[in-house]
């Protein structure tokens, strides 16, 4: 069978990248073509040779230097390449939970700021809310970026791996204060309604917006408005936090007012 031969340029549209790039691999040595005209100089690939420069090119996208990438492909041992392909898989798979990670706290920022447009002004409002069931973190974790970015993994470490498969969480954080006592939870979506769940009741709530600085004073004025109204001590404060950009935070506090209308 008569082999076929491919341009430089044919070669790099297929592994996208630039007939420079492509030179440069045949100067150092990783992907030289298996052809090149006396006359004209132009180079000429085999579909081998094809095969061999997308080996480079994935292995460079992981961070791995041309150099390190000749060593491994010109290697004979082939359970050292073997050990040496299966450390880029894992440092590949990394890379993807990360990025993947990135674009989570992307899409939750993005969200906030969709949803910001049709936002109420700022202020004290009323609220109809439904029954929530939440997990309080048996660990003192409080919300920080970091904390907030990966308090899934906090939960389902929490609930154990036996458990796990049985829990799914809502994309919000929150901290509930009873008693001078003060937790993260999770919202969940799904349970399986262990001792530890908590529910909050459906029904009216007093709301307002506020940030770590003006907490305090917020509070105190939904405190004294609903139990002005009730004629009677709030029994839990419940503030559900608000990623307002990618280091940014702020709170929706949350009373329980019953009937008050």
């Amino acid at each position: 069978m008569e082999q076929k031969f491919y341009s430089i340029g044919k070669v790099a549209g297929l592994a996208k990248i630039t007939t420079e790039t492509l030179r440069h691999y045949d100067r150092v040595g990783l992907v030289k073509p298996s052809k090149t005209d006396q006359w004209t100089k132009y180079r000429y690939y085999t579909d081998q040779d094809i095969i061999r420069l997308h080996v480079v090119v994935a292995l460079h996208n992981m961070g791995i230097s041309l150099k390190n990438i000749k060593t491994m492909l010109d290697m004979n041992d082939m359970q050292r390449l073997i050990e040496e392909f299966d450390g880029a898989l894992r440092r590949a798979d990394d890379k993807i939970q990360q990025l993947q990670e990135a674009k989570n706290r992307i899409l939750h920022v993005k969200k906030y700021y969709e949803s910001k447009r049709d936002e109420a002004p700022a202020g004290i409002a009323i609220k109809e809310l439904p029954p929530r069931t939440i997990l309080l973190s048996d660990k003192s974790i409080s919300p920080t970026i970091e904390d907030l970015h990966d308090y899934h993994r906090h939960f389902y470490a929490q609930v154990g791996e036996s458990r796990k498969a049985l829990f799914s969480f809502e994309d919000v954080a929150g901290i509930y204060e009873k008693n001078d006592e003060q937790k993260m939870f999770a919202v969940c979506l799904r349970h399986d309604g262990g001792k530890e769940l908590l529910t909050l009741p459906q029904g009216k709530y007093l709301c307002a917006e506020c940030t770590d600085k003006t907490y305090k004073s917020v509070l105190s004025k939904l405190v004294d408005a609903a139990q002005s109204k009730e004629r009677a001590e709030v029994p839990y404060v419940i503030r559900m936090i608000k990623l307002t950009g990618i280091l940014q935070w702020k709170y929706e506090i949350q009373i329980p007012i019953g009937q008050f209308s």
